[in-house]
């Protein structure tokens, strides 16, 4: 098998383990693009999204970051191998009331073990947050 059929299936098995999880349904998570070391996602702005302030809450960019960071990792995985998140760090930069959010996640360093991302969440045209995480396999 060369590396592209290989890469493909990983994208392949990743597109397919997206719409199989229960959470990001919920959220109304939506997958966008996705490639090797790379996804987006988008969520669409909605009221039960928000806190009584009537911003988006922190929580559910958080989720749309670590999901996207999460599906960029899988297309860089063998079949039987799980990660988990290690370390989550957000910068929310402006608040968020409406709009369509697209969180672009990509592999900075990959590791045996561990994997580093830069996730960054725009509002349209307009950046909104930025966050560095990090990935183990789990053994």
């Amino acid at each position: 098998m060369s590396e592209n059929d290989s890469d493909e299936l990983r994208l392949e098995r990743a597109r397919k383990a997206f719409a199989l999880v229960p959470y990001a349904k919920f959220l109304g998570l939506e997958l966008g693009s996705i490639s090797r070391g790379e996804a987006s996602l988008h969520l669409e702005v909605r009221d039960n999204l928000k806190q009584n302030q009537g911003l988006v809450h922190g929580g559910a960019v958080a989720s749309l970051i670590d999901t996207a960071a999460a599906f960029a990792v899988v297309t860089q995985l063998e079949p039987d191998e799980r990660v988990t998140t290690t370390d989550l760090t957000i910068h929310y930069l402006r608040p968020i009331t409406a709009g369509r959010l697209t969180a672009r996640a990509r592999i900075i360093r990959s590791g045996r073990r561990l994997f580093v991302l830069s996730v960054d969440v725009a509002n349209g045209d307009r950046l909104s947050a930025t966050a560095v995480t990090t990935y183990i396999k789990l053994r």
